[in-house]
């Protein structure tokens, strides 16, 4: 009884936190394109990098909510393959966009502070 509520239950609360990614990976990249386009696709501009960095990420972290999910649902040893190398994939993803996020708030940080420095 309680198997066939999780076998129910569970596949649409996964759908839910993938739908959610998809459309915070949607708005970030409209939001994105349009900051862009204003600036004349300048892309000297480090911040709406981040942001958007800063979306994907958590768009990521939505996804792999879903991933987690899934593991109750595990019937095969193939599922199991399948579903770990997901979870693999996205966790670097996550981790190689926080990486990058860091490296350019350091980076627009000591940019700023130079335009500061000869302003003076």
């Amino acid at each position: 009884m309680l198997e066939h509520l999780i076998n129910i239950i569970v596949p649409n609360i996964a759908h839910f936190l993938e739908l959610i990614g998809v459309f915070i990976i949607l708005y970030s990249a409209i939001k994105a394109f349009i900051k862009y386009g204003l600036l004349r696709f300048d892309f000297g501009d480090e911040r709406i990098k981040i942001e958007l960095s800063q979306a994907l990420a958590m768009a990521l972290e939505f996804k792999l909510g879903a991933e987690i999910l899934k593991t109750l649902i595990i019937r095969t040893i193939d599922e199991l393959i399948i579903l770990a190398s997901i979870v693999i994939l996205r966790a670097a993803l996550t981790f190689i966009i926080h990486w990058e996020i860091e490296t350019s708030k350091r980076g627009s940080h000591s940019n700023e502070t130079k335009i500061t420095e000869n302003k003076e």
